[in-house]
């Protein structure tokens, strides 16, 4: 009998270290997902950031060279195409 009450008792206390064990998992789990939704927005925020950069980054360099203070006069004239190209698929588009 005293084994048995040694054995329930040590089921016990495992259990009750398991549980302990389990609620600081969870916890732990749920301050990680916060800081990784955290960790994403402001990922996404600069990327966004970023990419107006490079935007701007671009109008830049076509406003230089149409200024004629560049020498990436080629690209500029290849980008300006490309541009009215573009606009001229959404004029079709419209037109449909």
């Amino acid at each position: 009998m005293g084994n048995t009450l040694e054995a329930v008792h040590l089921l016990e206390v495992t259990l009750q270290k398991l549980l302990s064990n389990y609620e600081f998992l969870v916890k732990e789990n749920q301050i990680l997902l916060q800081s990784n939704t955290k960790l994403q927005h402001q990922l996404l925020e600069k990327e966004q950031f970023l990419a107006n950069l490079k935007q701007e980054y671009e109008m830049l360099k076509i406003a230089k060279t149409i200024e004629g203070s560049s020498k990436d006069t080629k690209d500029t004239k290849l980008k300006i195409n490309a541009l009215i190209r573009e606009i001229d698929k959404c004029i079709v588009q419209l037109q449909e």
